[in-house]
């Protein structure tokens, strides 16, 4: 016989306790345990019956059939990259990001391509289904064949997908849905994390994959339990500005692929459209003859994407000099600049200072230290760099510049978009046979005021 009990749970973290508090123990917010009622089911008394039968629920490692793996053609290049090759039939798949950033557009464009040989059916909670025709048709979303569906109800979804047998399921989104056993509100720590476990095992039970939209909270991170992304087995994250047209798909956790590939979305007027050239997309228009930007280039994955990095230094009007960095690690920026005073002799004690990686990229990796310092520098002494100058290189707290990984790669890819002239960090240069690059002058630097002035030697 089923049983409820009261507990409280904290909204931000999803910290459990049998009584109230203002404050949350776990993560320290004021004001975050709302009251739930849970369904507990009494326990079992008495002995196991020893003749269950367990001979179908263990397998020989050695005897279970991973031939037929079958992955999903999504029709979209850029997204298969990202899922390691396309989408994992019967996985769960969960699809996050700011609200206007793309989501519910990107699941409606791969309708059109599944929809033409699998059974795919769509699932709102938030539109009605005159709303999905409308946002389908400017689109260019015509398939016939796709079933839509506009239900919270978690239970009747999996019933529909137990009787029907869809091969592709799409949830948007899983804060909409609800359990009507559980007392709490749809989108509350316990409904999303029942719904999710119960899509979960109807995924794994019937084959069928399922993709659900997740919501993100005022930090950026997806709404819900920690748990929500132990559960599913890939989480994709978009990211980019809303008044920016360029958009970024990075797998957070994927268990059918790799995590570092990230794929690059241009928002149009018709959804988005992939680029299949990041590197050209990101560094077109770049101003020229201008003091304060430089060009480097990152490692995203298994490719190389060239980004613009700007600086800005100016005298400050306060006493404290200001400090922002978009795209870029603030405390990274500040160990930097503490680094171009202390070794290098530029001094930003009474400048503010401005970093910006164009684009919406963010450059998470140490190789793009050295274009940030130039940046900086270039902007403090006024002085351009030239635009057929590319440079990557890590700096350390002593001031040099230290190894890159896929150095070769780099260069290839800033030789094939027609860059002169490349600066690399010294030890990199002695792996390198510049034989091999004959359109491009390498030159190795061991420190940043030695980059500084190799960058521009022939203004």
């Amino acid at each position: 016989m089923a049983k409820t009990k009261t507990v409280f749970i904290c909204n931000q973290c999803g910290y459990e306790s049998p009584k109230w508090y203002g404050k949350c123990p776990s993560c320290n917010e004021w004001d975050t345990m709302n009251e739930e009622q849970i369904i507990t089911e009494t326990s079992k008394k008495g002995i196991i019956n020893k003749n269950t039968s367990y001979a179908n629920k263990v397998l020989s490692l050695s005897k279970i059939d991973s031939s037929t793996e079958l992955r999903y053609n999504t029709g979209i290049g850029e997204l298969n990259r990202v899922l390691g090759g396309g989408l994992v039939k019967g996985s769960l798949v969960l699809l996050s990001g700011d609200p206007g950033i793309g989501k519910s557009t990107i699941l409606l464009q791969i309708c059109e391509i599944l929809a033409n040989k699998l059974s795919v059916l769509y699932v709102s909670g938030e539109e009605s289904a005159y709303q999905i025709k409308m946002r389908a048709k400017r689109l260019g979303v015509t398939s016939e064949d796709l079933a839509i569906m506009c239900e919270t109800d978690a239970e009747l979804i999996c019933e529909y997908i137990k009787t029907e047998k869809p091969d592709i399921v799409m949830i948007d989104s899983i804060q909409t849905m609800s359990i009507s056993e559980i007392s709490s509100t749809a989108g509350s720590i316990t409904q999303v994390r029942e719904c999710t476990n119960l899509f979960m095992r109807t995924a794994k039970n019937y084959d069928a994959s399922i993709i659900l939209v997740g919501h993100v909270n005022k930090d950026g991170n997806i709404a819900g339990p920690k748990v929500l992304e132990h559960i599913v087995d890939t989480v994709l994250y978009f990211e980019g500005e809303r008044n920016l047209s360029y958009r970024i798909l990075r797998a957070v956790k994927n268990r059918f692929g790799s995590t570092n590939e990230i794929g690059v979305f241009e928002m149009t007027d018709k959804g988005l459209s992939e680029i299949e050239n990041p590197s050209l997309a990101m560094i077109s228009g770049r101003p020229l003859n201008i003091s304060g930007t430089c060009v480097t280039c990152l490692i995203e994955g298994s490719r190389p994407i060239l980004a613009e990095v700007q600086g800005l230094a100016t005298s400050s009007g306060y006493g404290n000099p200001r400090r922002m960095a978009t795209g870029f690690d603030y405390n990274r920026m500040a160990m930097l600049i503490a680094i171009l005073e202390k070794r290098s002799g530029y001094f930003f004690a009474n400048m503010d200072c401005y970093v910006n990686i164009v684009g919406g990229l963010r450059a998470d990796e140490p190789a793009s230290d050295l274009a940030v310092a130039l940046s900086l520098i270039s902007s403090l002494k006024d002085v351009v760099i030239d635009s057929s100058t590319i440079v990557f290189g890590e700096i350390g707290l002593g001031g040099e510049i230290r190894t890159v990984n896929n150095c070769e790669q780099r260069i290839r890819e800033c030789q094939r978009l027609g860059f002169k002239k490349c600066i690399v960090p010294r030890q990199n240069l002695k792996k390198l046979s510049k034989s091999d690059f004959e359109d491009i002058e390498i030159f190795g630097v061991r420190n940043v005021r030695e980059a500084f002035e190799c960058a521009v030697d022939n203004i």
